[in-house]
């Protein structure tokens, strides 16, 4: 299990940790809001409650002190309600009685049983909307007395019932925050860290390839065979341009015109002649020029790569066709190998620093065309196609010109 599958399964357990943690959050909120709608019901039952014996002492009379102190504190229970909004009506509909609504037009301080129209208009629509709720208690005055007492959500409890939606978007815009800081952190670590081995990697290559560029000079006075010497200057000129290739990694390249065509052919046939006999590579340019903006050894190194990485997916003997073609005002490039494939869950992670399948390697290679294809010239790699055992298709497209 390598450092990828790992962070798979860390992303994996933090989601599922955070998924129950925004449901715990979630069931409290709610049995917090069910528990206080509950509260609102009894004390709207004891508001009707107190509502039908003030109507019995009113039927029945009211002569005696104790009926008095009743009335007195059935009055209180009513009026003690602050914060429920309340419409209490009779069996034909006419409202008798009202508290705790933003009416439109405040109340007469003098006259506090006159309803103004806008006022009345207002609760008339406020009580067709309860009538189509559940918030309604049916008062049995008489046998043929019959009243409603409707209610609405107090404010407390409206704003309880959005907390819940607010405290799962924040805990999510949360968990989001964290999950991309750290994934960006763990980036840039990255891009430091391949960027500064890339650079440290062209120094160290600087010396020797000096020197060895001394010795070719030197070479012919001392009678080495002229093709001998044509052949290894090709292969230190070789060197010097991976070395300036690695310098250029962590600094924008100089881009400039070329045709896609000449850029694969140029690597294509460099590494004709640097592959097993057993392994055929086919090229099959597109018919057309295929103008794009590029640095011309960046885009070659990247072709390499592919192909070096299509031949030991093949472990010895297979084929390899690389395509171009222009499609949807892109360049188009394809690489296709007869190896052993690569299993659908690592089709991005193969492009991770690090990621290799080889026993030796560093796992730089993919990462490093990425960050070359994408970041300097905003095209994209990736895996079109791959099947274990029976080969893979890398494919690049570039914006064309």
């Amino acid at each position: 299990m390598n450092i990828y599958d790992w962070r798979r399964a860390g992303t994996a357990l933090f989601l599922i940790v955070a998924v129950v943690l925004v449901g715990s959050f979630l069931y409290i909120s709610n049995n917090l809001v069910s528990d206080l709608a509950r509260q609102e019901r009894e004390r709207m039952q004891i508001w009707a409650d107190a509502t039908k014996q003030i109507a019995d002492i009113g039927l029945y009379g009211a002569d005696n002190d104790a009926s008095s102190d009743n009335l007195d504190f059935l009055i209180s229970i009513i009026e003690q309600n602050h914060t429920i909004p309340v419409v209490l009506t009779d069996d034909d509909g006419n409202i008798l009685d009202h508290r705790n609504f933003d009416l439109p037009v405040p109340p007469d301080s003098l006259n506090p049983y006159y309803l103004a129209p806008e006022n009345e208009a207002f609760l008339r629509d406020k009580l067709a909307s309860l009538s189509r709720r559940a918030n309604v208690i049916h008062i049995i005055i008489s046998p043929d007395n019959l009243q409603h007492l409707y209610w609405d959500d107090s404010k407390l409890l409206r704003r309880l019932s959005f907390y819940p939606y607010v405290q799962l978007a924040v805990m999510l815009a949360f968990i989001l925050v964290v999950y991309f800081a750290v994934n960006s952190t763990r980036r840039a670590e990255q891009n430091k860290v391949w960027v500064g081995l890339s650079k440290e990697t062209a120094h160290q290559l600087g010396t020797p390839i000096s020197s060895l560029m001394a010795w070719m000079e030197l070479l012919p006075a001392l009678g080495v065979d002229p093709q001998t010497v044509s052949e290894m200057n090709k292969d230190v000129t070789r060197l010097s341009t991976i070395a300036s290739r690695f310098s250029k990694i962590g600094s924008r390249p100089k881009m400039e015109p070329e045709d896609f065509n000449t850029l694969v052919f140029q690597a294509t046939s460099y590494m004709s002649t640097r592959i097993s006999s057993r392994i055929a590579l086919e090229v099959h340019l597109c018919d057309r020029p295929l103008p794009v903006s590029a640095s011309a050894p960046l885009m070659e190194w990247v072709m390499e790569n592919l192909i070096k990485n299509a031949v030991d997916a093949m472990e010895g003997s297979g084929s390899i066709t690389v395509t171009t073609f222009a499609e949807n005002s892109m360049a188009c490039v394809t690489v296709t190998d007869t190896g052993k494939g690569i299993p659908r869950k690592n089709h991005k992670t193969v492009f991770n620093p690090g990621y290799t399948t080889k026993k030796r390697g560093w796992g730089l290679g993919l990462a490093l065309a990425k960050r070359i294809i994408g970041q300097y010239h905003g095209g994209r790699i990736f895996v079109e196609r791959s099947e274990p055992g029976r080969g893979t298709t890398f494919r690049i497209n570039l914006p064309l010109k």
